[in-house]
């Protein structure tokens, strides 16, 4: 189970506390005086002050220095203790199991890599996931141990208490994002109805969150991780071609998992009628054309194909930005961009001709979105299902 003082950390729910937890960690080593805390969040200077003294005492703050003074007393500069708190992040994907360990700033200290099958079944899959989680866990709190000493000796406190945070897992879907129960993964369908969150928290004793890769890759996105876009943009879509097709969606700077966490199958949406069939059930889904473009070396053609998926989503959701990822794009980002990117520029001219020719005061009409490759290779996914934990802790659990 955790330690006390992860559990400390897990429990900083306190809305001001998160707020200039996330000022601080934006602010990175260079760190923020009190009085430029109060200024930024509209908090009196006690209330900082008093937070802020909290926040040292759970060791997730520490003091870095002084500010030049212009005239009075030089103030106190802050900054946020990165290994205050870890985070796992699990990217279970159909044929490899990718895992790293965060820091509080996202940054990765630890990664490991496996093979997995998914059809291999529940029990097999859960056993590599557990060991694979372990070593990342046990690895930090013997390091942790070591620059702590015999007797403590460095630190405030010891490191191995406030160290792992939990696990955040991701995968393919469709799946239960609130009750972390899985659904008929496409391709897997016997992974129906099992409770992997649970199943997970049970065998490592630590909090376990679980969410679809394309919702933790856009999540990892949406609060300045991985890829970088953070407030950016209010509103874009993380389209994930890897082994399958996926859409991870941020709609007002929140990720948007629907009614029933079930938004962003993209894959699945049927653009030709009698097309070859798909995994899941229908004809002609963007992700069997696309798979099958791929699989034939056509990638000017698979681009196209995800170019029209995406301009759908582009056109019913006015969307700011579209980002592509998965281990496909990554072998030809350029050419899925610049594809991509074709269909939305062609789209956007046809809708502005319409316009025009209605008469429309809008004149050229909607301007082109753009396309952009997400930086970070095929860790966006990991490193976002780690931010499931993180996020909250700096105010960010809406998204």
């Amino acid at each position: 189970m955790p330690g006390a003082a992860g559990a400390n950390l897990l429990a900083l729910r306190s809305h001001n506390a998160a707020l200039l937890l996330d000022l601080l960690r934006r602010a990175g080593r260079a760190g923020v005086s009190r009085l430029e805390l109060a200024g930024r969040t509209g908090l009196t200077p006690q209330a900082v002050s008093k937070i802020t003294a909290r926040l040292r005492e759970d060791g997730l703050v520490t003091e870095a220095g002084r500010q030049a003074s212009t005239g009075g007393k030089p103030r106190t500069v802050l900054r946020l203790v990165p290994e205050a708190g870890h985070a796992v992040g699990l990217h279970l994907d159909r044929d490899e199991l990718r895992a790293v360990l965060v820091d509080l700033t996202g940054a990765v200290v630890a990664e490991r890599r496996t093979g997995l099958g998914l059809g291999a079944g529940a029990v097999a899959v859960l056993e590599t996931v557990v060991s694979e989680a372990r070593v990342l866990m046990e690895g930090l709190r013997a390091g942790a141990a070591e620059a702590s000493g015999p007797a403590g000796v460095g630190r405030s406190r010891p490191a191995a208490e406030s160290t792992v945070l939990g696990v955040g897992v991701a995968m393919p879907g469709p799946l239960d994002h609130t009750h972390g129960v899985l659904h008929r993964v496409t391709g897997f369908p016997e992974w129906d109805g099992f409770p992997l969150r649970d199943a997970l928290a049970r065998r490592l004793g630590v909090p376990v969150v679980l969410d679809k890769d394309t919702n933790a890759a856009a999540l990892g996105l949406a609060v300045g991780g991985v890829g970088g876009v953070g407030d950016e943009v209010g509103s874009f879509a993380y389209l994930h071609l890897g082994t399958g097709l996926g859409a991870g969606l941020v709609l007002g700077g929140a990720v948007h998992r629907g009614a029933r966490t079930g938004a962003g199958e993209f894959g699945h949406q049927v653009v030709q009628l009698d097309g070859p069939s798909c995994p899941c059930g229908n004809r002609g889904c963007v992700e069997v054309l696309c798979l099958a473009a791929v699989a034939r070396g056509d990638i000017d053609e698979a681009a196209r194909v995800l170019g029209e998926g995406a301009a759908n989503l582009v056109g019913l959701l006015d969307i700011d930005l579209v980002l592509l990822g998965g281990r496909t794009v990554d072998a030809e980002p350029e050419r899925f961009v610049r594809g991509v990117g074709a269909v939305l520029d062609a789209r956007a001219r046809a809708r502005g001709r319409a316009r025009r020719d209605a008469g429309n005061a809008l004149g050229d009409g909607p301007g082109v979105v753009p396309v952009r490759g997400v930086s970070g290779g095929e860790g966006v996914v990991a490193e976002g299902a780690a931010q499931l934990l993180l996020a909250p802790l700096f105010g960010r659990a809406e998204t």
